[in-house]
């Protein structure tokens, strides 16, 4: 339910309204991906955030990131990684 602060005139979202909005984005922005199955490698992931190599090998052992192992090679797909920084960016911003 929204409700209208008074003080500064905006409205507030209860936390099941604001899960509810950000699923909808979600879905919303993986539809209109391509291929959200597409697999990133350390590289791409490195690239994307602007680390180093070895930065990125260190993300791919961290448990939190949603890694996919191929033999050897680490990877993780689009659609785990757009969802995984969506959370650290929001978790960020708590």
């Amino acid at each position: 339910m929204n409700e209208v602060n008074e003080k500064t005139n905006t409205s507030v979202i209860d936390t099941e309204e604001k899960d509810n909005l950000n699923e909808k984005i979600i879905i919303n922005y993986l539809n209109k991906l391509k291929n959200p199955f597409a697999m990133l490698s350390v590289s791409d992931v490195s690239k994307d955030l602007h680390i180093g190599i070895n930065q990125a090998y260190d993300l791919f052992k961290q448990k939190d990131f949603p890694t996919t192992s191929i033999g050897k090679r680490k990877t993780v797909t689009l659609a785990s990684y757009l969802l995984w920084k969506m959370d650290k960016k929001e978790n960020e911003v708590k």
